[in-house]
């Protein structure tokens, strides 16, 4: 027996129609092209589907097993067929975003919360990018967008600008280098410096200052927590290098201070990294907007 979806449709609106010159009216078809689907599928069925001498037209035990199913599928069709016009629309979708900037989680949850208001119908993943390539997967569809400061020229993928930031020394109020107006690479011989556990290569300090420098610390300290690097730092356990909007943010102490990484200031760019072809998503390019807006907001702080 083949049951189709328009045979499921007409069962519902016979029986709530209670007669056919009505439901086809109901279905938007001729009572003759709806009396010969019905008289179809009752031969596919070798059973009558309605009481026709019944006023009015009342199903029969078959046709309540119809109907039933009837309840239970179209339903489930109508939500699945609204779901595709909301992702032709651009009012539904998948938002996975990879993050190689280990300090962004904490600028990115407001963005987020904003976000989940505007697009409730948008699957929202986040996945933190230093644990695995990000740019490639962003390529393979595993992920819609990359929160990255290093751009590169890959096929199909767009770097949109998101804003500029600083990364800043950060050291105990009563630390030597304290006093000084800003830090060279030379200055960070002999302490502890406290970073994100991250590689060394995705750490502003050592891509920015260090490592061009050939500079190595006396050691280095892995700590998760933003909040916990700042009170180790003011507790004159290590130093830190931390983006500017961080600090400011975080604002867990005023027994530290910030200097600038050499006289010129170092400044970074952060990027969100999309296909191309996601750029006509309209879900897509608000979160962009509001990261941006966010941005300024930590920025005037």
């Amino acid at each position: 027996m083949h049951i189709e979806f328009r045979h499921l449709r007409s069962i519902k609106a016979i029986h709530e129609a209670g007669g056919l010159a009505r439901a086809a009216d109901l279905l938007n078809i001729t009572q003759s092209a709806l009396s010969h689907q019905i008289k179809g599928l009752e031969d596919q069925a070798g059973v009558e589907l309605f009481v026709r001498k019944s006023k009015p037209m009342t199903l029969s035990a078959a046709g309540f097993r119809l109907l039933r199913l009837a309840d239970q599928v179209l339903p489930q069709v109508e939500a699945t067929l609204a779901e595709f016009t909301n992702l032709r629309d651009g009012k539904a979708g998948r938002m996975h975003i990879a993050i190689e900037c280990h300090a962004c989680f904490e600028w990115l949850f407001p963005v987020l919360e904003g976000f989940r208001k505007d697009w409730p119908d948008v699957d929202v993943d986040i996945r933190p990018g230093l644990a695995f390539d990000a740019l490639p997967a962003l390529q393979k569809e595993e992920v819609d967008l990359v929160v990255s400061s290093d751009p590169e020229v890959l096929p199909g993928v767009e770097f949109i600008e998101l804003f500029d930031y600083a990364p800043v020394f950060v050291a105990s109020a009563q630390h030597p280098l304290a006093a000084k107006d800003h830090v060279d690479a030379e200055d960070f011989r002999g302490q502890t410096l406290i970073t994100y556990p991250v590689e060394r290569s995705r750490l502003d300090v050592f891509s920015q200052l260090l490592t061009p420098a050939k500079v190595e610390p006396a050691a280095i300290r892995q700590v998760e927590l933003t909040a916990v690097i700042l009170l180790l730092v003011a507790s004159n356990r290590g130093v830190a290098v931390l983006p500017d909007w961080v600090v400011r943010e975080v604002k867990y102490s005023s027994d530290y201070v910030t200097r600038p990484l050499t006289e010129q200031g170092v400044t970074r760019r952060l990027y969100a990294a999309i296909r191309s072809e996601d750029r006509e998503k309209p879900f897509v390019m608000r979160l962009i907007d509001l990261a941006r807006t966010e941005a300024r907001k930590l920025q005037s702080q």
